[in-house]
């Protein structure tokens, strides 16, 4: 049987064997708070928030006893759930006093015995039972564990502790406590009995090697009359009758060999055969040590917020140094000794400049970060004044004695971050205070909720913080807010999205400023500013991880994630040996696409990804009116690696038979010779339709460019301002308003020739009035898609740079494209079309790969 109960105020009796709830006990005014079967299987003690202790008897399912306001009144209050506890013979109850003791309660007529009354300053929140009944731990509020001797009502030893202790448990054999903070930490404190006196597995009673699970057993035979098998049926027929002496001596017997086993179940037996109409308790034959504590001290615990951390930093271990920040710039480790701290700092890149001196730490600085101009640090509040310390250490300054100091009374810095100009900390009560590097209190914000954590990056801030309480499944609600400290605005704020029962370990920038978080789940998220700000999943640790294997992560760039691999059960590393930095690509948790090319697919959504990056910051170093020719050359590298990704994908198309997909890919390409390049792939698999359609997209492409250079010209000739844009190519729109590529405005270079000094030869115009001539001839042979073909070979070949070494190439590359373009026309040519088509998509993705050798001859490539 499995008890459950919550805060619907009912305790719900669950049959374990088919999963049916045989009752549900209704009696408490509050949230249910604790539960505790009866060692021997008779009753069910349950505890609410409000005080109440109800006494359930199991058989009947009815109320012995109701307490009313013995136990502390809770409230709302969740820091603090009232629990109780049998002790192992099952005659006496534990349950928490109001003036914060224990109060012990008898089994059979729920009288209070006596109390147990130390040096408890606040409510206790959980006890145990030594396996013999002889001593009892409590731990409380205040921090502090005692240890009683329950014969004699008095502590015998006491022990404070860091964090509140919430949960506890005796070794079954041997002198020895297991205890576990809210933090997660947990240890055994060994000898918690002194020697002299009895220890606390001695003379254990009868009745814990008994029927010691409180569990009811159902027999099979039994289940005509009830086919739930549920304890609805159990006792209705006999409520109020006498319990036949059989029974009772069953329950009271003790099961120590397979002889007496016989004998419990021989005597079963009878009963079953003459009273038929009634369920019998059935005695379990294995009663392990794990069955008699499984049962000890039910508690029901509300899901935890995360506390506050720092991105980067370790837990500190005692005579061991520790991380309080690592990043992709350097470290700041720590050790602690009797009186002080000793911090030392250490960059990846040694010849970023001087080492950093070692420093000496009176203060107990817990947190830290780093970035190029100094590190700051600070500590939890501590001392008589109970102050908190925040100081920043520059790694350069004109002036001595640069670095300072801030101390906050009744306030604790929870996170620290560090930017280009400025040091931000945020404290317990909810406080966003930014400095400057120089020491000056700036700005103070107040924020919406408690903080997790904080990381900055050049001008941005970003924090994120509680919204509320966890949901019942363990789920964390978070939001982030993104500032600009230099401008003074919030840039974005938003929900912070986490995988369902995790929560956030790592939280930073990449090297390109986007914001990531990575969760206990090991799904890594960046957000952008698609959809109106998203997180998308950039890598899932399920994917890649080896068995054995955590990862500690440290940073990304645009296309690896910076990590530590840890070996279990490790999740974070050490300071030595020094840890090793692992690159792990970034990947779209895809789903399997019936092409096959989840490889080519994700590089395309990465591509995509970092397309949208460069583009918004182009469009913020325009607005600043900075030069942006870098970025330009950045985002032609990433969107020439895209259209080779693209090409690629509809050559997996053409041979897979998606040619729909076909279609719409070749609309995302943004270069016109990756267009041409898939009209001569479409003609050598011999598919002429889909080269057609591949032609008509790229007919229109070059009509929609025409237009806007038209118009363009038009507007130049009477608005001065766009002349000085003619330098600039305009954003082609594609024929499809979903699909379409992500380009990025280019310059031109059709006034190269001027800006090196040539002008037009004749032979210039003499070789435009021979096109013109070999247009007027096709016109009248081939048809307008003749003309067409005609035209993109001279296109191709008037494309070519000036360069006399490189126009063989160009027009060996224009014969190509002639011969491909007439065959999709006159007929299969000799060669297979397979071998065509590799010999064209390696062909085209080659050449896309070169760049230029002068850099204003890009445009020749596209």
């Amino acid at each position: 049987m499995l008890a459950a109960a919550g805060d619907d105020e009912g305790i719900k009796l669950i049959n374990t064997i088919d999963g049916s709830i045989a009752r549900v006990l209704k009696g408490h005014r509050g949230p249910v708070t604790g539960l505790a079967f009866d060692p021997n299987g008779e009753y069910l003690a349950s505890i609410d928030s409000i005080g109440t202790v109800i006494y359930w008897e199991l058989q009947s399912g009815r109320t012995l006893y109701t307490l009313n306001g013995v136990a502390p009144d809770t409230g709302s209050d969740t820091s603090v759930l009232n629990v109780l506890s049998w002790s192992p013979d099952g005659e006496t109850l534990a349950v928490p006093g109001m003036k914060n003791d224990i109060v012990m309660y008898d089994r059979d007529t729920a009288e209070k015995l006596f109390t147990l009354r130390g040096d408890h300053m606040q409510p206790i929140c959980f006890m145990s039972w030594s396996p013999n009944g002889r001593y009892m731990a409590t731990s409380s509020l205040d921090k502090q564990v005692l240890i009683w001797d329950v014969k004699r009502k008095q502590d015998i030893d006491r022990q404070n502790f860091d964090e509140r202790i919430c949960c506890m448990a005796w070794k079954p054999i041997g002198n020895a406590l297991a205890v576990i903070d809210v933090m997660g930490k947990y240890g055994v404190w060994e000898s918690v009995v002194p020697s002299s006196m009895k220890s606390p597995t001695e003379d254990i009673p009868n009745s814990q090697t008994r029927n010691s699970n409180g569990l009811l057993f159902f027999d099979e035979e039994d289940q005509d009359l009830s086919m739930s098998g549920s304890l609805s049926d159990l006792g209705e027929d006999s409520h109020g009758e006498s319990e036949p002496p059989s029974r009772k001596r069953l329950r009271k017997q003790s099961v120590i060999d397979d002889d007496q086993h016989e004998d419990v179940y021989d005597e079963l037996n009878l009963v079953r055969k003459t009273e038929p109409q009634r369920k019998v308790p059935r005695v379990n034959k294995e009663n392990s040590d794990k069955d008699k504590d499984a049962l000890k001290a039910m508690m029901a615990f509300r899901p935890k917020m995360q506390e506050a951390f720092q991105p980067g930093s370790t837990p500190p271990h005692p005579g061991k140094r520790h991380f309080l920040c690592y990043n992709m710039l350097g470290s700041i480790t720590t050790i602690k000794h009797d009186e002080y701290s000793h911090i030392e700092i250490d960059f990846h890149d040694t010849s970023m400049g001087p080492r950093v001196p070692p420093m000496t730490d009176h203060y107990g600085f817990t947190m830290a970060s780093l970035n190029e101009n100094g590190s700051v640090f600070a500590n939890p509040r501590k001392g008589e004044k109970n102050m908190s310390t925040l100081m920043y250490r520059p790694f350069r300054s004109w002036a001595n004695n640069s670095e300072w100091y801030m101390r906050f009374e009744g306030e604790e810095v929870k996170a620290v971050a560090l930017g280009s100009t400025w040091v931000a900390a945020v404290t317990s009560l909810n406080f966003l205070r930014i400095f400057t590097n120089g020491g000056l209190q700036k700005h103070i914000l107040s924020l919406n909720g408690p903080v997790v954590t904080a990381a900055g990056f050049s001008n941005e801030l970003a924090i994120v913080t509680h919204v509320s309480d966890c949901l019942p499944s363990n789920e964390q609600m978070l939001e982030f807010t993104l500032f600009n400290i230099s401008k003074g605005t919030q840039v974005f704020k938003g929900r912070l999205p986490l995988t369902p029962g995790s929560y956030l370990t790592w939280f930073g920038f990449s090297e390109e400023g986007q914001i990531t978080s990575y969760d206990s789940k090991g799904i890594l998220r960046v957000f952008t500013s698609q959809y109106g700000g998203t997180w998308l999943p950039l890598f899932s640790a399920s994917k890649e991880r080896k068995s054995g294997e955590n990862y500690w992560v440290v940073g990304l760039n645009a296309s690896k994630l910076f990590c530590i691999v840890c070996k279990n059960p490790d999740t974070f590393p050490k300071v030595l040996p020094k840890p090793v930095l692992t690159l792990l690509n970034l990947s779209f948790p895809l789903a399997s696409s019936d092409l096959g090319e989840e490889a080519l697919e994700n590089e395309f959504m990465v591509n995509n990804l970092n397309l949208s990056q460069i583009q918004n910051r182009i469009e913020v170093t325009a607005g600043e009116g900075l030069d942006t020719s870098s970025l330009d050359d950045e985002a032609f590298d990433i969107e020439a690696a895209q259209d080779r990704c693209i090409f690629r994908l509809i050559a997996s198309c053409c041979n897979s038979d998606k040619l729909v997909r076909a279609i719409e890919l070749v609309k995302l390409l943004s270069i016109e010779k990756s267009v041409r390049g898939a009209i001569q792939l479409a003609t050598a698999l011999k598919l002429p339709i889909l080269a057609e359609r591949f032609n008509d997209i790229l007919e229109e492409r070059l009509r929609n460019k025409a237009e806007v250079s038209n118009t363009t010209t038009l507007g130049s000739k009477h608005d001065p301002a766009t002349k000085r844009s003619e330098t600039s190519e305009p954003i082609v729109s594609s024929s499809s308003a979903k699909l379409s590529a992500p380009l990025f405005t280019k310059k031109v270079k059709s006034l190269d020739r001027v800006k090196f000094g040539k002008q037009k030869t004749d032979s210039d115009q003499s070789r435009n009035l021979a096109d013109s001539k070999e247009v007027k001839d096709a016109e009248k042979n081939g048809g307008s898609s003749h003309v067409s073909s005609v035209k993109e070979v001279k296109n191709l070949e008037t494309r070519c740079p000036s360069n006399p070494f490189s126009k063989l190439p160009n027009i060996q590359e224009g014969k190509k494209v002639e011969e491909a373009t007439r065959s999709q026309f006159e007929g299969p040519s000799n060669k297979s079309s397979n071998e065509e088509a590799k010999k064209v998509v390696g062909e085209v993705t080659g050449k896309q790969c070169q760049r230029p050798s002068n850099p204003f001859l890009k445009s020749t490539v596209k």
